[in-house]
């Protein structure tokens, strides 16, 4: 899949685990990495709903159109899809779900 990031700030924190750390702390660094690893590895949105520890689900409400994935307890990634095949992903956020 092709995959890229919403801000410089994102994409550097995939990068640089320092910037991640900094960002997010120890656990929901490391597996922010591992998620885009897996967005990188996936053929299409299909792979991602094969995958259950993933939660990768569509959004409603002001987030419709988007879908997110879990990262950590009440973290998760907000991603997007740029083309009807969804095999174009855009890492939007970072967000804490209880505490946007």
């Amino acid at each position: 899949m092709q995959v890229k990031f919403r801000t410089k700030e994102l994409e550097q924190a995939y990068t640089t685990e320092r910037k991640a750390v900094r960002l997010w702390g120890q656990q929901v660094a490391r597996k922010y990495v591992q998620r885009v690893d897996v967005l990188y590895a996936a053929a299409d949105a299909d792979d991602l709903f094969k995958i259950p520890p993933l939660r990768f689900h569509p959004l409603g409400g002001d987030k419709d159109g988007n879908y997110a994935l879990t990262l950590h307890d009440r973290f998760r990634l907000i991603v997007s899809f740029e083309d009807r095949a969804m095999t174009a992903v855009v890492i939007e956020e970072v967000s804490n779900h209880y505490d946007d």
